[in-house]
């Protein structure tokens, strides 16, 4: 290669690097977590998207997935910035190894916006991109994103809007359908600002009307239309109580995740626990954390015994998270069990492998299981962290029950699936539990933004919903994906209150795959058929 040859390569990679569109559409995505919790600025994702839709309005394939790969990048390395908190202060990685892992992970995630925008161009009429494409396509890429090698939903458009005037359509549409409104809203001011425009160069030639102008016209009914329905859908009651309830505690210990497993601090950890438990077993339900008993659960049956047998006398129910060892099959489980009274009359409670159990059953790479591992382990600390080697419980499993009431558990990242929590929603599921130790993720955003799942889990499906975590964010939600009790974060405190349950059922809570496959089928079907 000549030096005229390789200064021209080097002048075209800067070149490349001083575009302003292309720094405009990473910022357009940078700034997008501020939609997020917990900054919660919601309109955010109602304009932001619609600064890189413009740059690929009519853009070539090969253009548009440029483009989004540059947005959806900002976006990734701003929202889950978070990750890079457990991987420097516990993965025991330099610090530029760390921030390439986190570097990877972010072009990874970029990589499903940046197809679905390809995909768009590519099947759209003249090989140029139609936006109005866009919406079906990107739910097809989130729902591959949501499954490929397990799965990373995580910061999809429609958790902006738990507390703006679109969540009206999570008990019908889902978070995905949200996620669907966002772009067509994003869509609906590119189409307007074009048609303004064309409008204004063809004034004084009195043009005909042209595509700019239909499609103006048409993004104008549908934004429209979607506040209208916006509206009448926040007046639809989909469930009413049933004027029953249950007092809940829920047990924040504020266990510092550094010390979190050294061997002396476990009986310390677990006597917290107890300590706190007693003086309120007044509540029905009393709820501690993922892995709250740092041990595995053969080695602790007296201590397990002496707390349900605290539990029968006391009338309340016990539901913790620790560790299962199968002797037999020599696998560990990320456990949930109950401990006290499964009902009004049980005498007996806990006994060890009892079935009134919950295996977690979507696990998360590196921290619960390592893929590749006898490649991975070797490199680094980080691919070896305490109790990386679990093995998952089955997909579909029975709901927890404490006196008497009917529990459905997620543990920790699960949450984030709403398709496992449809599999196991039943017509006697009287609340959603969730339990955490975001500890791994210090002061960062990452809690709130799980928080905020969480809430549009409860919303979707219409139940209250309780989340206990070491360290916050811990709270209470009701049917209406509204907060109802919060502890504060980093401190050691129980958080009391009432849950009231409810009867009947969402749309979308019966049929999320459909409702999901529906959303992303028809509207390319119309588009075809008519054309447009």
């Amino acid at each position: 290669m000549t030096n005229l040859s390789k200064r021209t390569k080097v002048h075209s990679f800067i070149s490349k690097l001083n575009n302003k569109s292309h720094w405009l559409s990473f910022f357009s995505g940078f700034f997008l977590v501020f939609a997020y919790a917990p900054f919660s600025y919601w309109w955010l994702a109602l304009l932001l998207p619609s600064i890189v839709l413009q740059q690929i309005k009519d853009a070539t394939p090969k253009q548009a997935a440029k483009k989004v790969a540059l947005f959806a990048f900002g976006w990734f390395s701003s929202g889950i910035s978070w990750v890079h908190v457990s991987i420097d202060q516990f993965g025991g990685l330099p610090l530029i190894f760390s921030l390439l892992l986190m570097l990877g992970l972010c072009i990874y995630l970029a990589l499903f916006p940046a197809l679905a925008a390809y995909l768009s161009a590519k099947v759209s009429k003249g090989q140029r991109l139609n936006l109005w494409l866009l919406p079906a396509l990107w739910l097809l890429c989130e729902y591959l994103r949501s499954v490929v090698l397990t799965g990373f939903p995580w910061l999809s458009l429609g958790y902006s809007q738990i507390d703006s005037p679109l969540a009206s359509f999570a008990p019908v549409i889902g978070e995905v359908g949200i996620t669907a409104i966002i772009l067509l809203i994003n869509i609906s001011l590119v189409e307007i600002f074009s048609f303004a425009n064309s409008y204004l160069k063809q004034k004084k030639s009195a043009e005909t009307i042209d595509s700019n102008t239909r499609s103006g016209i048409a993004s104008c009914v549908l934004l429209i239309s979607i506040a209208i329905v916006s509206v009448a859908l926040s007046k639809v009651s989909w469930t009413e109580l049933t004027g029953q309830s249950t007092k809940v505690a829920l047990i924040q210990g504020n266990i510092a995740q550094s010390i979190k497993w050294q061997p002396e601090q476990e009986w310390p950890t677990m006597l917290k626990y107890l300590d706190l438990t007693r003086v309120n077993y007044d509540a029905d339900i009393i709820v501690w954390p993922e892995s709250a008993i740092p041990a595995l659960e053969p080695a602790v049956q007296d201590y397990l015994g002496t707390v349900n047998r605290s539990a029968i006398l006391n009338d309340s129910a016990i539901i913790t998270g620790l560790i299962n060892y199968n002797f037999e099959s020599k696998d560990y489980f990320n456990a949930l069990l109950v401990l006290g009274k499964k009902n009004a009359d049980d005498e007996e409670g806990y006994y060890y492998n009892h079935p009134n159990r919950y295996y977690k059953s979507h696990l998360l790479p590196i921290g619960e299981f390592v893929p590749f591992q006898e490649f991975l382990r070797p490199l680094a600390p980080f691919f070896n962290l305490p109790q990386s080697s679990f093995t998952e419980g089955n997909y579909v499993q029975p709901n927890l029950i404490a006196k008497g009431f009917h529990i459905l558990p997620l543990n920790c990242f699960e949450i984030a699936f709403p398709k496992q929590l449809a599999a196991n929603f039943t017509d006697k599921t009287n609340m959603i539990l969730t339990v955490s130790n975001d500890a791994w993720f210090g002061d960062s955003h990452g809690p709130h933004q799980h928080f905020e799942i969480a809430r549009m889990r409860a919303l979707e499906f219409a139940r209250p919903l309780v989340r206990a975590t070491n360290n916050g964010v811990t709270g209470i939600i009701n049917h209406l994906g509204e907060v109802t009790a919060l502890a504060p974060q980093f401190e050691e405190v129980v958080l009391r209150g009432e849950v009231e349950f409810v009867s009947g059922y969402t749309p979308y809570s019966q049929w999320p795959n459909a409702i999901l496959w529906l959303m992303i089928i028809l509207p390319i079907l119309l588009l075809k058929a008519f054309r447009f």
